[in-house]
């Protein structure tokens, strides 16, 4: 496997996509191992996408650009706005609290931080937010609408490694209001350094918040439903997101009156450009994971990692470390399919659970969006607001850290991630 690993990098280096690099580097190991038959090359990326579960990614990622399109994403920017105007740096704050909402109607935070970007920072900049701010609030949000169900990381990191998505789901509901409040309070301190004012004058009256919450509950009140679904077995996994396409339409047609033919063919055109990428990279990592257990890489892991100390703690924050540093140069999916079959076997043997590891995982890969030198999210967000990556790297440094030391802090608690999985899965 080593082979394998140094020509999938020496091919990311000279600049070839993420996908090919991937599967072409995964042949590596049938050329080198030849009592394989060449025919797995052909069928191991076929029998990938052939899971039934795997078919609630692109039903999510559907029903998230439904729901765009639909009108919800106005009407939850109108609500974050209205609960938290009245702070400091109240639109700073507005875009935490819209990323907590978009959470169940996106599950992308480089779509998130993208949609934001437009929506927000305009008002941010002409209000006398410094750029480099206004695109790490932007970016460093957005980690929560990729936690909060639907996931689209967390059900890849449920599929590959076989545990309950309804599990991963209920625990990304508190990793996501815990980020939501590190994050709150990190925008306002920095915000009352830096003398940014509030939107509002007044706090909104619980009247107001009511009336809004007439329009908006359809909205809020999706991943709480999807929860229910799973866990009432009413539907699986890929089920609830047949259903979220359904309840998207519907929406968007009925209740908003916004879903229009010319806005659900948009819909469908940007579903197939994000469907189409992550199934390429979905398919082709069969290939370069099959000679992981071959080459028994998870009991060497553990064997390195249980030598340096048997702390299932400080083993997750080894992980944490190593993750922050390969998701600075690798796409958060990539990551979650490649390292899931080697950390995941590795953490069961010393006793941390699978939820436990996916949601700091699939939060700290993630994060790899938001940082230099590819995050993708970044250069979006910079591109939208005129922002350079000298001025975005200084105003990263207190995000950066509130979103390492939240995970340090989850990972010393287990009990606190697992604590309404355990409550809902008894």
């Amino acid at each position: 496997m080593i082979a394998v690993f140094i020509t999938f990098l020496v091919l990311l280096a000279i600049g070839v996509p993420v996908a090919y690099a991937i599967g072409a580097s995964g042949m590596v190991f049938f050329f080198l191992n030849t009592q394989f038959p060449f025919t797995h090359i052909a069928q191991l990326p076929i029998t990938q996408t052939q899971n039934i579960t795997m078919l609630a990614i692109p039903l999510f990622i559907l029903a998230g650009n439904l729901m765009n399109n639909g009108g919800v994403t106005k009407r939850l920017v109108s609500l974050a706005t209205m609960l938290t105007g009245h702070m400091r740096g109240g639109l700073a704050q507005t875009s935490v609290v819209l990323s907590t909402l978009m959470g169940g109607c996106s599950g992308s935070a480089t779509a998130d931080a993208a949609m934001e970007a437009r929506l927000l920072g305009p008002d941010m900049l002409k209000n006398g937010y410094s750029k480099g701010f206004s695109a790490n609030v932007l970016t460093f949000t957005s980690l929560i609408t990729a936690t909060i169900p639907p996931g689209v990381g967390l059900i890849i990191y449920g599929t590959t490694g076989s545990v309950s998505i309804g599990k991963l789901f209920a625990a990304g509901i508190f990793v996501g209001l815990f980020m939501m409040i590190v994050l709150m309070v990190t925008v306002a301190v920095t915000a009352r350094m830096r003398g940014y004012k509030p939107v509002r004058e007044t706090r909104a009256t619980i009247r107001e918040i009511i009336l809004n919450l007439k329009e908006t509950i359809w909205a809020v009140m999706f991943p709480v439903i999807l929860l229910v679904g799973i866990r009432m077995g009413l539907f699986s996994p890929s089920e609830v997101g047949a259903f979220a396409c359904f309840y998207a339409v519907f929406v968007g047609i009925f209740i908003y009156k916004e879903l229009t033919f010319e806005t659900f063919l948009a819909a469908l055109r940007d579903s197939i450009y994000d469907i189409g990428s992550i199934m390429m990279i979905v398919s082709l990592t069969a290939l370069f994971g099959y000679g992981i257990p071959v080459d028994k890489i998870p009991q060497k892991m553990t064997s390195f990692m249980t030598g340096i100390t048997n702390s299932p703690a400080l083993i997750l924050l080894m992980i944490i470390l190593l993750l922050v540093f390969i998701g600075m140069f690798m796409e958060g999916s990539v990551v979650i399919l490649l390292l899931t079959p080697i950390l995941l076997p590795m953490c069961k043997a010393v006793g941390i659970d699978p939820v436990h590891l996916g949601l700091l995982m699939c939060t700290i890969v993630t994060m790899g969006v938001n940082t230099p030198p590819v995050g993708m999210s970044m250069y979006t967000v910079n591109t939208i607001l005129g922002c350079s990556l000298e001025e975005y790297s200084k105003s990263m440094v207190p995000f950066l850290a509130a979103i390492l030391l939240a995970m340090g802090l989850l990972a010393f608690f287990p009990n606190v991630v697992l604590f309404l999985p355990n409550l809902l899965y008894r």
